[in-house]
């Protein structure tokens, strides 16, 4: 017995002495991270928000870091090939993301034939959080009285399938979010999906579609009067828009959808190496000129790593219960 007792002491002392000298290793190894160029992978186009934010945070890296950080964009499947090249990279500190919440919290749960899960990334910080816009080609709403979210709703009741929204791509937020909206008033409207939300937005602009539900990057074409904004999905007005009521106000309750941008790695990232990332990446909202592209596409909200993977956990059932309510299943 005795014998067995002490077996039993030595392997959990070994066991100790393994986690240990893990740690250490991963320790020395944070010490001398990063001494070659990283990357930010991307997976929308250039000119895109994601992309925009994903190329200040770079600059805020390099300057923190004191090696360059290149932006490589991976477009396609709403941004699932990029994300998926990342969940596959080395776990070391030199491949990260810079991506939007529906490629990591819905796209695993949507599409038939992505491999990744949320739980194949690090989260580093949450960049910006932001609300969506509901918007409509001016001149369209002009000639189909179309003034208000309400207004919106009864010309589709009117007209089935008449209705046409974009979005950046089958399943984006965007799409799901007006899925969910004609769902709820029993609409029938017709989406067309485009590569990016920006190329969404522009079809709006042009009158090649009616409607759709846009980021902050559409502001200034709100104010410029080039879209007619409706509603936003926050629980309060923005201060870009004040005269804008929220979805609650235009009568629809339960209705607040914020979406985030974010900066994460491959999992088993070293934790020494996480934490190195979220303090250099931190210091973007000290830049002014940094912060106000930042504050020009959502709030700055800088969540340290355990938030941020805190944040996800949360959002990931949250979604999963849309999809499965809206029956939306995508190959």
């Amino acid at each position: 017995m005795m014998n067995a007792i002490r077996r039993v002491g030595s392997i959990v002392a070994l066991c100790c002495l393994a986690g240990l000298g893990a740690a250490a290793q991963a320790q020395t190894v944070a010490a001398s991270w990063p001494n070659k160029p990283l990357r930010i992978v991307v997976g929308f186009p250039a000119g895109s928000v994601t992309d925009t934010v994903a190329r200040v945070m770079a600059e805020q890296l390099a300057k923190s870091l004191g090696q360059p950080v290149v932006v490589e964009n991976k477009p396609g499947a709403n941004g699932a090939i990029g994300v998926g090249e990342v969940a596959r990279a080395i776990p070391d500190g030199y491949t990260l993301l810079v991506t939007n919440s529906s490629s990591i919290t819905i796209n695993p749960q949507l599409y038939k034939q992505i491999t990744y899960k949320a739980s194949d990334f690090a989260p580093i910080t949450m960049i910006i959080e932001a609300p969506f816009i509901l918007a409509v080609n001016p001149e369209w709403a002009k000639k189909n009285a179309v003034n208000n979210t309400q207004d919106l709703i009864r010309y589709a009741q009117a007209q089935p399938d008449k209705l046409t929204y974009g979005s950046g791509g089958q399943g984006n937020m965007a799409h799901l979010i007006f899925v969910s909206l004609s769902n709820r008033v029993n609409i029938k409207t017709t989406h067309v999906p485009y590569k990016s939300g920006a190329l969404a937005g522009m079809a709006i602009i042009s009158g090649e579609l009616s409607a759709g539900f846009d980021t902050l990057s559409t502001v200034p074409n709100v104010q410029a009067g080039k879209l007619k904004a409706l509603a936003v999905t926050s629980s309060k007005r923005i201060a870009q828009l004040p005269d804008v009521p929220t979805m609650a106000e235009a009568g629809f309750t339960n209705f607040e959808v914020l979406f985030w941008m974010g900066l994460l790695a491959p999992a088993g990232t070293p934790e020494p190496i996480i934490t190195k990332l979220f303090e250099a990446a931190r210091l973007i909202t000290a830049n002014p000129k940094a912060e106000a592209v930042l504050k020009s596409n959502g709030d700055p909200v800088m969540l340290d790593p355990k938030s941020f993977a805190s944040l996800i956990s949360k959002e990931v059932p949250a979604w999963g219960e849309v999809i499965r309510r809206e029956g939306l299943v995508l190959d």
